[in-house]
């Protein structure tokens, strides 16, 4: 399986700003020396040991995860404003599509770019979105609908299949999706993608819990050993001590639970939008650091990054 990054800010998009682009031409320059410029190779070498928090951005769109697989469908989790730069991908392949869109919850940074993804108007495509949630068709025609929108769901003239997931998730050829229901206001769920022994857990807007810690026959079989998790980090401990109940993690109680239920790669996800880059950059390095220290060694931290691929 692989996983691509198409939008990975929480609660609101955050576009780079021209301040923020100057500062890190500012960085940039702040580090040259004469021998960093004398050639061509130079140069790139240059660049190559820039710090990724300087020379690229975590990207400012709102969440959408791609998880590429055997199977050759497209499957997506959750609709934020990254799902439009993937529409613009899928659409250039120009060729039928059969494509699995997935809801976590309906709060706006995850269904706000909908209504721009270009494949859902392509009659050639099949669409089928998946929601534990009864009646969430409606949910999503809402916000197409006026005041809101200017045209309705009906002008996506791809066919569309709305599937209530339910009991032990659904099947796609040899994939298995199982939900979760995790602990977020107004609710949101997980979902665990399995295929041909590999596993991955997507669980976005999460404030986790005792009771996701506790060692139980489902709590085992939903997240031990998972190969990948992406979960919500927004926040430091001492923002997540401060804004309990706000429905959001700190990166240092999610490298507990990955170190508790011995997962192989820990995705930091859903990122703060009032941090800068460096700031996420820190954040990721604290948890490197903490995981470090924990007794449980060798899980990989990730830092996700709009356009970032992990194979597994």
């Amino acid at each position: 399986m692989k996983i691509r990054f198409w939008g990975v800010r929480g609660s609101i998009p955050t576009p780079l700003t021209p301040e923020k682009l100057k500062s890190k031409i500012s960085s940039v320059v702040q580090r040259i020396n004469l021998d960093d410029i004398e050639s061509q190779e130079s140069r790139e070498l240059f660049i190559a040991r820039l710090p990724e928090s300087i020379f690229s951005t975590v990207g400012g769109n709102t969440s959408c995860v791609e998880v590429k697989t055997d199977e050759h469908c497209h499957l997506i989790f959750d609709a934020g404003t990254g799902i439009q730069n993937l529409g613009r991908q899928l659409a250039a392949l120009k060729r039928p599509l059969a494509i699995h869109l997935f809801f976590s919850h309906f709060h706006w940074d995850h269904i706000q770019g909908l209504p721009f993804f270009a494949p859902a108007f392509d009659p050639a495509n099949h669409i089928t979105l998946y929601s534990p949630v009864n009646g969430f068709r409606e949910i999503l025609a809402k916000q197409m609908s006026p005041p809101y929108f200017p045209v309705g769901m009906e002008v996506m003239q791809a066919c569309k299949e709305f599937c209530v997931v339910e009991g032990h998730g659904v099947k796609i050829g040899e994939l298995t999706i199982r939900q979760r229901g995790m602990n977020h206001p107004g609710g949101c769920y997980s979902y665990s993608i399995e295929e041909h022994g590999h596993k991955i857990i997507y669980s976005t807007d999460t404030e986790l819990s005792s009771s996701d810690f506790d060692r139980t026959p489902e709590n085992e079989r939903y997240f031990k050993s998972a190969d990948a998790l992406i979960i919500d980090t927004q926040y430091t401990l001492g923002e997540a001590i401060e804004k309990q109940d706000w429905g959001h993690s700190s990166f240092s109680l999610a490298a507990d639970f990955a170190s508790s239920w011995q997962i192989k790669k820990l995705i930091l996800f859903h990122h703060e939008p009032g941090y800068n880059d460096q700031k996420i950059d820190t954040i990721f390095k604290s948890a490197s650091w903490y995981l470090g220290h924990l007794e449980e060694r060798g899980i990989e931290v990730i830092l996700a990054r709009e356009g970032l691929e992990i194979e597994l």
